[in-house]
Formats: C-alpha cells, sequence, structure tokens
C-alpha cells in the first residue's frame, strides 16, 4: 500500500549514510553482553541434567519434558514481547525480558525436585525467549544496508559464545562444585547488564512508525553529532534513493499478506528446521551420551564444549560469508550439508562413541551458520512496524521445535530407538534446505525500507 505520511527528518536515509564507528561498537557491545548471557541460560540445563539425572532418578521422558518446558516459555515470550516491543519500544522491553531471565537463573539453582525446575525453567524461558527478537529487530535498525549483516550477526555471535563459555564452564564447575552453580553464574552477571541498557537510545526507526519524528530527529541528531565528533568529521551526504519512513500500526494478519505471505512461511519453515537439528542435539547429546553409551560425566560435558568451540567456528565463518555470498546460499547450504552427518549416524548404527560424538557436533555446527544468522535475516523480511513482530513470531517457532524435538527424542529413543531420531532430523534438514533454494529471497545490500516496504499506513 502506498505511505500517506512522510518522515521530514529523512530517519531512514540518514541512518544509511552513517560510517560505521565507535558509537556503534559501544551499542554493539551492550547488546551484545545480553546475548551472551542469554546463550549461557538458554543452555544451562543441557549441562546439569548429567549430574541431576542419577540425583532426581530422571525417566527419558522426563529429562524431554524438563528441556522442553523451557522452551514452551521461550515460545510465549518471544510472542508476547515481539508484540510488546512494537506498541512500548525496543529498549524497555529489552529490559525487561533481561530482568526475568537473570533473575529465574538465580532462582533455578534453588531448585528442589523435578516439578520445582520445569516451572522455574518456564518463567525463565519468558525473558530467554523475548529478548533475542528484540533485539535482532534493534540493532537491525541503526545498521547501513552495505553490512547489515556482518554487523547484526557480529554481535549475535556473542550469543554462540555464551553457549561455549557454558560448556566450558560446566566442564569444570558441575564436576567440582555442583549443578546449581551454572545457574548462579548465568544469573549474576546479567543483573550487572541492566544498568547498562540505560545508555541505549531508542530506535530511531520505531519512533518514527509512531509518528514520534520529532524524538526520532532528537535522538538522530545526537548520534550523528557523537559519530561526526561534534562536526570535526563531516558526515558523508544523505543518499537520495531511500525511502522516506511513515507513520504505520502493524497487525499480526499483515505477516500473511501480500509479499510478506510467502516470506512468512519460508522463514517459519526454516526456522523451524533448522532448531529442531539445533536445540535437539545440543541439549539431549549429554544426556545420550551418559545414558545410551555410558560414557562418564565428564565425557558428557566434554562433548557440549567441543562441538560449541566448533559451532562457534562456522558461525564465525558465516559472519564474514553472509554479506558476500548473500543469506539464501549460505542458508541452503548450511541445511543441506547438515543432513549428510545425519543420514551417515542412520546408516551405520554400530558406530562407537567418539564416531557419534563427531557427527553429531558436524550436524550440529552446519545449523549455527543459520542459528543466529535468521534473526538477522527475519529482522530484514518486514516493515519497521511488523519487524519485532515479525521476529518473535519467527523465534516461535525456533521454541515450537525445542519443545517438540526433546520431547520427540525421549519418545523414540525408547521405542525406536537412537537411529529413527537421526533419519528424522536428516529428513528436516533436507527439507529445510529445499525451502531456503526455491522460497527464500535474498535480502543481501538492500536498504530496509526499500526492501520491506509499509503495508498500511496511518494519516497524521
Amino acid at each position: 500500500m502506498p505511505q500517506t505520511a512522510t518522515d521530514s527528518f529523512e530517519i531512514a536515509a540518514r541512518i544509511e549514510r552513517l560510517p560505521f564507528s565507535a558509537w556503534h561498537l559501544r551499542v554493539g557491545a551492550i547488546v551484545g553482553t545480553g546475548w551472551f548471557f542469554d546463550g549461557f541460560d538458554a543452555l544451562a540445563i543441557a549441562y546439569a541434567l548429567p549430574a541431576l539425572i542419577p540425583i532426581w532418578h530422571l525417566a527419558p521422558q522426563q529429562i524431554g519434558t524438563l528441556i522442553a518446558m523451557g522452551y514452551v516459555g521461550q515460545l510465549i515470550g518471544s510472542i508476547f514481547f515481539g508484540w510488546l516491543a512494537e506498541r512500548w519500544g525496543r529498549v524497555p522491553c529489552a529490559v525487561y525480558t533481561l530482568i526475568i531471565y537473570s533473575v529465574m537463573s538465580l532462582v533455578c539453582a534453588f531448585a528442589w525436585d523435578f516439578q520445582s525446575m520445569m516451572w522455574m525453567r518456564t518463567i525463565q524461558g519468558l525473558g530467554l525467549g523475548g529478548e533475542i527478537p528484540i533485539l535482532a529487530s534493534y540493532i537491525g535498525e541503526f545498521a547501513k544496508s552495505t553490512h547489515r549483516g556482518r554487523y547484526g550477526l557480529g554481535y549475535q555471535l556473542w550469543f554462540s559464545i555464551g553457549f561455549f563459555v557454558c560448556a566450558a564452564t560446566a566442564l569444570w564447575i558441575v564436576p567440582s562444585f555442583g549443578w546449581q552453580w551454572l545457574f548462579v553464574i548465568g544469573g549474576a552477571p546479567a543483573l550487572l547488564v541492566i544498568p547498562m541498557r540505560a545508555f541505549l537510545p531508542e530506535s530511531p526507526r520505531w519512533l518514527a512508525t509512531r509518528g514520534r519524528f520529532e524524538d526520532a530527529n532528537r535522538i538522530l541528531s545526537r548520534i550523528e553529532h557523537t559519530i561526526s565528533a561534534g562536526g570535526a568529521r563531516p558526515l558523508p551526504p544523505i543518499p537520495g534513493n531511500v525511502a522516506l519512513i511513515a507513520k504505520a500500526t502493524g497487525h499480526v494478519s499483515d505477516l500473511l499478506r501480500g509479499l510478506y505471505r510467502r516470506r512468512t512461511l519460508a522463514v517459519w519453515a526454516m526456522w523451524f528446521c533448522t532448531y529442531i537439528i539445533v536445540y535437539g542435539l545440543n541439549t539431549w547429546m549429554p544426556s545420550i551420551l551418559r545414558t545410551v553409551y555410558h560414557a562418564s560425566l565428564s565425557q558428557s560435558i566434554a562433548y557440549g564444549f567441543i562441538g560449541s568451540a566448533l559451532g562457534l567456528t562456522f558461525t564465525t565463518t558465516g559472519i564474514f560469508l553472509i554479506d558476500i555470498v548473500g543469506r539464501k546460499p549460505l542458508f541452503t547450504g548450511g541445511l543441506l550439508c547438515s543432513s549428510i552427518p545425519l543420514l551417515i549416524l542412520f546408516f551405520n548404527p554400530g558406530f562407537t562413541t567418539i564416531p557419534v560424538m563427531a557427527l553429531a557436533m558436524l550436524a550440529s555446527s552446519f545449523n549455527s551458520i543459520l542459528a543466529l544468522g535468521l534473526s538477522t535475516y527475519t529482522a530484514e523480511l518486514y516493515p519497521t512496524e511488523l519487524r519485532a513482530l515479525g521476529t518473535g513470531i519467527g523465534n516461535a517457532w525456533v521454541r515450537f521445535a525445542s519443545v517438540v524435538g526433546p520431547y520427540f527424542i525421549g519418545f523414540a529413543i525408547p521405542n525406536f530407538g537412537l537411529g529413527a531420531v537421526f533419519l528424522v532430523f536428516a529428513c528436516f534438514a533436507l527439507a529445510g534446505g529445499l525451502v531456503a533454494l526455491i522460497f527464500a529471497a535474498e535480502t543481501k545490500g538492500r536498504v530496509l525500507e526499500d526492501l520491506s516496504p509499509s503495508m498500511r499506513s496511518v494519516p497524521l
């Protein structure tokens, strides 16, 4: 639909001309710190479980439930806070999510049985699920089109670093001091980030879509003053080919209207197919090694440490490639390649512990290329008034996959065997790769307002 009210301050064009600077680094550091603790807390349960299984006498179905219920909370949180961020703003909602998941991490350290841990993780999931879509939308709204992928994905890398540090910490902490300290470490430092969030400006793009053009101009003028060192370093000229921002409101139904229908359905499928593998393998493999292959506690946790390091390497590679080869070929290749080690595992059920660990790590690592890039990509697919909501609902498919995956593994292992798990995951990887190849839209190097025009404008 054509825009009926335009932005005389040229907010999008002025953001587009800003050179990458120390200001972007400072904002990214604050955002990345939140992502780090989000990643740490999201995976803490995986490395606590090998210690909790014998203490609480957990059956496979209970393990699956304990993992899955945390993702139920994340599913609800990603949709609710994505919706709220379109109405209240990016920054305040990011603060609320951080408070929820950091406080509840500390509370989880005092869980006394299966039921208490399950409900504590469910509540914590509201914050864990809500933060990622908000921050992915927020940081993309400050980035220039030519490096938006690297900028957004570069700071989301801290989520993977949080995975790695959680695994490294668990390798030492859990056998020596107990599983509780994982949750204490994951919660206490995150509280330090809350005061840092006060230094984050609200997104000028979001303010403009709410009709708050003066506020958007004031914030952007302050940013321009900082980056130009008070005018000592002249900024590039404002580009003249960037669409103006209109005051607009978005509705959930807009996600399935016009050009956004194809984008939405494709990205939902990609989210689900990627994360049913990522979280299925990352959360269950330490427990599988412990119960099916009778590995020691240290060996089970070491799998997570090595796997997280390998995944971090693949994710870093994705950061350098995403603005070079583009989103579509990168995502297609990652999903299709991840199916290969899973099929090898299915056709070779007699493999011993080491080959199983290596191939499972490789499958998860190929998906790591997408795991963070999908948040950046989804935020690019929608106009500003739909960006946080669309990314939140996209992330909800992650949480749905993260609920289904653990439940499926807990059911499949005693009834059909581990081979069935690897086969089903391989099929999801193949399906996701084909969806990306056929239906995914390429967003590389395009200005957000040109790539994702507003569906609805509201007269001033």
